[in-house]
């Protein structure tokens, strides 16, 4: 009996020796390989590169969102691929491709439904988080952008060249209710939901203004901001589309990339008016607010694309001026926004900067990345 008890033991503790680590998933991200269709997945506590996942397509333009317990990671491709990938196991769990052209996805606040926005055929449809089986989709004849996710398991998108607003309840995923709104505004491009969960505002690239709607209030349609905040400029070519994800509230106030100028530009949230307009060094692409809100980061197109500038929101000015590398597609912060990752795709690189002190921690190899996502901040794509 003592010789099986022993023989036991050993192997209980082999099987343990053998078992993988146990870890969470709190503090791990991805980086988008953008030519290889590839992502690297990270870590920030050490600044680390700890796998990689290939397979995943066209990822010229593609996003990320995490499942609820952040354990899975959805990966929107253009090529219409949604992929399921599993952090901790560093596989694919489920792959499949849902339409010919996508824009990017979001994930419903109870974490159950997954949605992906479509150039061709447009409209969006409607996955079972864990199975990826289709649920349902909602035509709309037109490209689909600035998909974010609202309360109430709603998604909230815009359509590009019919420039219309669009709320879908999906509280029943099987038979979605729709709300459509009408000329909000000429080709809006992108759009995010503010932190609070109860805004949707779409940038407009056909002309100068934003469109707002309140979540709260929809049935009261979308209203016209910012209206005409070029007006009487010769506008400058735009070299690469800017974005309004990330983060663009602080307190009070959005900070919001000027379509073909060199601002950006201050909405004050009280009354939903101009408060500023802060000069930059080029076209912007992405304001980003850093955690707490106290500062605000910027990337830009070409041919200024190698610096990113930090806005000081109390001061609203240019506080400091980076060189992370050439061609900056991408910033992303911590949780709690002690640090930034910047992705630097012409350099084939990922720089970590310490945001109090502004100096460079890290640097990691990647094949021409470009998104970078991390699991406590990138899961939110609307609030």
């Amino acid at each position: 009996m003592k010789r099986v008890a022993s023989v036991a033991l050993l192997a209980l503790g082999a099987a343990a020796c053998s078992a993988p680590a146990v870890r969470g998933t709190g503090d791990l991200g991805v980086v988008v390989e953008r030519a290889s269709g590839r992502i690297v997945l990270v870590e920030t506590t050490r600044r680390t590169a700890i796998g990689s996942v290939d397979g995943l397509g066209d990822l010229s333009h593609a996003s990320v969102v995490f499942s609820r317990d952040e354990r899975y990671a959805y990966v929107f491709g253009r090529d219409g691929g949604l992929t399921k990938v599993d952090l901790l196991n560093t596989r694919i769990e489920r792959r499949i491709v849902q339409s010919g052209n996508a824009i990017g996805g979001a994930i419903s606040q109870d974490g159950r439904l997954v949605a992906a926005a479509n150039y061709t055929p447009g409209g969006i449809r409607i996955f079972d988080a864990g199975s990826l089986e289709l649920l349902s989709e909602v035509p709309t004849g037109a490209k689909v952008v600035g998909i974010a996710d609202a309360p109430g398991n709603r998604f909230v998108f815009s359509t590009f060249e019919s420039g219309e607003i669009w709320i879908v309840d999906a509280s029943r995923p099987k038979n979605p209710e729709v709300l459509r709104m009408k000329n909000i505004g000429k080709q809006p491009y992108d759009g995010f939901v503010t932190p609070d969960g109860r805004y949707y505002i779409a940038g407009l690239y056909g002309e100068d203004g934003l469109a707002l709607v309140d979540l709260w209030h929809p049935d009261r349609g979308a209203r016209m901001v910012l209206q005409g905040y070029g007006r009487g400029e010769e506008p400058l070519p735009v070299f690469k589309m800017p974005h309004l994800r990330g983060w663009a509230a602080a307190g009070r106030y959005i900070f919001l990339p000027a379509v073909g100028r060199h601002e950006v530009l201050v909405l004050d949230r009280l009354d939903w008016k101009e408060a500023a307009r802060i000069p930059v060094l080029g076209q912007p692409v992405f304001a980003v607010v850093q955690p707490g809100g106290r500062r605000v980061w910027v990337n830009f197109a070409l041919p200024d694309n190698g610096a990113v500038q930090v806005i000081d929101v109390e001061a609203m000015k240019v506080v400091k001026e980076l060189r992370p590398g050439r061609a900056v597609l991408h910033m992303e912060f911590t949780p709690r926004g002690e640090q930034v990752w910047i992705s630097s795709r012409d350099d084939d690189a990922v720089a970590v900067y310490d945001t109090a002190t502004f100096a460079e921690v890290a640097r990691l190899r990647a094949e021409k990345p470009s998104g970078i996502f991390l699991t406590s901040r990138a899961g939110m794509t609307g609030f």
